[in-house]
């Protein structure tokens, strides 16, 4: 198969696992505070992504796939709120095992991967239209 299009399927597969890490980690933003509904209960438990390489076989490439959707499972943070209606007798709330820090370093992280790889596809396709072009003025 054509590098250039290998090229474009790699970098084609590194897109949607960053969307999809990008929709893990906008996720994981939007429950950074949320609660359990009843007493006592676990509140939002932080999401992960893993990722690994798969072969394809068509064109001999590494592509980028989403190994996994998983939980973390780190301990909750707690606080003192006997308002909240997550309250335990105590009045104490679990809050999620979210650090907003680290969310957004990954949802930059992604972003820049998947504007990389972004990059990647125009660079090929620009290739591609160069190469074609060329065929066309030797004829």
């Amino acid at each position: 198969m054509d590098p250039l299009i290998a090229s474009m399927k790699v970098a084609a597969s590194g897109l949607e696992a960053q969307s999809t890490r990008i929709r893990i980690v906008s996720e994981n933003l939007a429950n950074a505070r949320s609660t359990g509904d009843t007493p006592g209960a676990d509140p939002f438990r932080r999401k992960t992504v893993s990722f690994a390489a798969e072969l394809d076989r068509a064109t001999g490439a590494a592509l980028v796939e989403v190994a996994r959707l998983g939980e973390d499972e780190g301990e909750f943070s707690t606080e003192f709120d006997p308002g909240n209606p997550a309250a335990d007798e105590k009045g104490i709330v679990k809050l999620p095992n979210v650090n907003v820090l680290v969310e957004m370093a990954d949802m930059r992280e992604a972003n820049r991967s998947y504007e990389a790889n972004l990059q990647s596809i125009k660079q090929s396709r620009d290739l591609i239209s160069a190469t074609i072009d060329l065929l066309r003025a030797s004829q």
